[in-house]
């Protein structure tokens, strides 16, 4: 629920009720209608003592009374409009509508009330009871809101698994009847837990007293015996155990972080509205979709007995149930992801989706941070894990078809470029775009790049989802293809060296596009997925060619990769990112296709292949991460040779 601030003034007079200064300073009333504009206009302006002299009441007690009103409500505001007089004699009753401003985010509570008025010594006088305030409020009753706040929903993975875990945690709050001074203990509660007091006040005032409540959350491992002991020197401080789906157990960064908790500072950190005690979505899903998860509190104003019970309900506002929010993420595939990423010597990522449906399995980061959202807004540089594409370029455009030569020499000189091959060696005989592509022939195809044209290449990329159209709740990089016409620029795109900047999410979907022949737009969040982007149909004997340089790629360079009876189709690459190497491996397996990138330190990069490694690791599902040094009989991923006589 929201907060009330500190200090608000009640507001000025409504054009219902504009009365003469000179008639409100009359002794005596000579009408009923002056009698009770006089005094709703008082009221309505704050001044309960002016209100009072238009009352036959005692006035210490009635100026009490509306005071002990604005206080029990915690208004922001009151306004009255007046409504019909009815007379008999010296008798009469004059109705109103009132609209008292519970605060912001809070209802305005509207009602409708009567006051009986006498005509006596001092004119028109208004009989005095607390039904004058409200018709349904009696002797010895006081007004107050109640909130009945939701649980926190819960995050779900495709089978229903929750994929946020219930923490332990301390409700520091106070019974408002056993406090000696409620600003004064509110304010020292406050000040030990480091938050600030003005939306614990709000929640406070205008509470039933004889109710605990919740104002600050403190996760059980931060709470020690010295805190329980300075808060319970306050008066009227208690605290109470309870449990609330906090702490993700996977995924910080998609599913996001919870605030609600000292350590959290709630009231520095969350802009806009909230109730003391409420947990608040400060990023990833659980920000996205706060409303759902949260739900929204049942408020109630209510009238109190002497003993503090609730006596009647004058008003009720439903709140909204909280709920679940449903995700397209595999818990069993999600924690393969992250296992697989935990022997990174740097930082990486791991986006797995469904190659059917474009639905996001996985998504992790070896940093385990909430904020590091690579994995699906980064832009990095692909290197020869982009021949994926040029090879599906090289297919449409007709500057190879399936089976015809494409030689693979040991360096080519293009422009004021020279490219080489990342095993500087070549290819013997009369090899095809498949085994180019299987062995990583960066000069077979940057050879035909000028045939192939920077035009194409965009097109084929566009055709396997990269710059498509395409929105996820959380924010993401469908990745770009921004290609000149220098020759040089062209060749090195070929290999994902000039104008190419894609995410692990782009190269997932652009993997499953390969092995569906149909590129789908990603979904996060059941009923909450895109459109596709209205990508053209994939040519199948294109493709074709592609499924069998990544098949043989896996078998001749990577064969570790290859757990499991499915297949495993794909291609690994290293790539240069200002001072960082990027490791890649991009494939699928069964039903899954995923990406892998590592950031490593490029003196490490000639010890292992780390995007393959952890690849290995994801698709064994090992916590290990399978992590194997290479030796003298195992060549990096970038090696090209089928055999010994290749190299010459």
């Amino acid at each position: 629920m929201s907060p009330r601030p500190l200090g608000r003034r009640i507001a000025a007079a409504s054009s219902g009720l504009v009365v003469a200064l000179s008639l409100v300073a009359c002794t005596t009333h000579p009408s009923p209608e002056v009698a009770v504009r006089s005094f709703l206009l008082s009221w309505q302006g704050g001044d309960h003592a002016g209100a009072a002299r238009f009352t036959n009441g005692d006035p210490a007690e009635v100026e009490a009374a509306l005071a002990d009103v604005h206080d029990q409500l915690d208004l922001a505001s009151v306004r009255f409009d007046l409504g019909g007089i009815s007379q008999d004699g010296d008798q009469a009753v004059a109705e109103f509508e009132a609209s008292a401003d519970l605060g912001i985010g809070d209802p305005v509570w509207t009602y409708t009330g009567s006051m009986p008025l006498t005509d006596g010594p001092e004119g028109w006088q208004i009989d005095w009871s607390p039904s004058v305030i409200h018709p349904e409020l009696e002797d010895g009753e006081r007004l107050a809101v109640s909130y009945e706040i939701e649980e926190r929903g819960q995050i779900l993975d495709r089978e229903g698994e929750p994929l946020v875990s219930g923490d332990s945690v301390t409700a520091f709050g106070v019974l408002p009847a056993e406090m000696d001074d409620k600003e004064a203990g509110v304010t020292e509660l406050a000040e030990l837990l480091d938050e600030d007091p003005d939306p614990l006040l709000n929640r406070v005032r205008s509470a039933p007293p004889e109710q605990f409540q919740p104002l600050v959350l403190m996760r059980d491992n931060s709470v020690d015996g010295t805190l329980l002991n300075e808060a319970g020197k306050i008066s009227g401080v208690q605290t109470e155990e309870i449990e609330i789906n906090l702490s993700p157990r996977v995924a910080p960064f998609l599913l996001g972080e919870v605030a609600g908790t000292a350590e959290h500072r709630v009231s520095s950190r969350v802009a806009g509205a909230y109730q003391a005690g409420d947990t608040v979505g400060l990023s990833g899903l659980q920000n996205i979709f706060q409303h759902e998860l949260a739900g929204t509190a049942t408020t109630q104003v209510v009238t109190l007995g002497d003993d503090g019970q609730q006596t009647a309900v004058l008003e009720s506002w439903e709140g909204v149930r909280s709920g679940g929010v449903e995700t397209t993420l595999d818990l069993e595939l999600q924690n393969a992801a992250e296992s697989a990423l935990e022997d990174l010597p740097g930082n990486g990522y791991l986006v797995a989706v469904d190659i059917g449906s474009g639905d996001v399995l996985a998504a992790a980061n070896a940093s385990g941070q909430a904020s590091d959202d690579g994995a699906f807004t980064g832009g990095y540089t692909p290197g020869g894990a982009f021949t994926l594409v040029s090879s599906l370029a090289a297919l449409d455009s007709g500057a190879v078809s399936p089976g015809s030569p494409m030689p693979c020499g040991y360096q080519s000189d293009i422009g004021d470029r020279t490219f080489t091959n990342p095993s500087s060696g070549f290819l013997a005989g009369e090899p095809d775009l498949s085994r180019n592509l299987s062995f990583l022939c960066n000069v077979g195809f940057v050879d035909i790049a000028s045939d192939v044209g920077g035009d194409q290449i965009t097109e084929s990329a566009a055709a396997l989802g990269l710059g498509a159209d395409w929105q996820l709740p959380l924010p993401a990089d469908s990745g770009t293809v921004e290609i000149n016409d220098d020759e040089a620029d062209v060749a090195a795109a070929m290999v994902g060296e000039h104008g190419v900047q894609v995410s692990p999410l782009s190269m997932a979907l652009a993997a499953a596009a390969i092995a569906d022949g149909t590129w789908n737009a990603p979904t996060l969040v059941r009923e909450e997925g895109p459109a596709p982007a209205g990508v053209g149909d994939l040519d199948e004997a294109h493709l074709e060619v592609i499924r069998e340089g990544m098949r043989d790629a896996v078998v001749n360079r990577f064969p570790e990769v290859g757990s499991g009876e499915e297949p495993v189709y794909g291609q690994a690459a290293r790539a240069e990112q200002g001072d960082t190497a990027l490791h890649w491996f991009v494939g699928y397996q069964g039903d899954v296709a995923f990406a892998v990138l590592a950031e490593v330190d490029p003196e490490m990069t000639m010890w292992q292949q780390y995007a393959v490694t952890s690849a290995t690791g994801f698709l064994a599902g090992d916590p290990e991460g399978q992590q194997q040094p290479l030796t003298d009989d195992q060549p990096l991923a970038e090696v090209m040779p089928e055999t010994e006589s290749d190299l010459n």
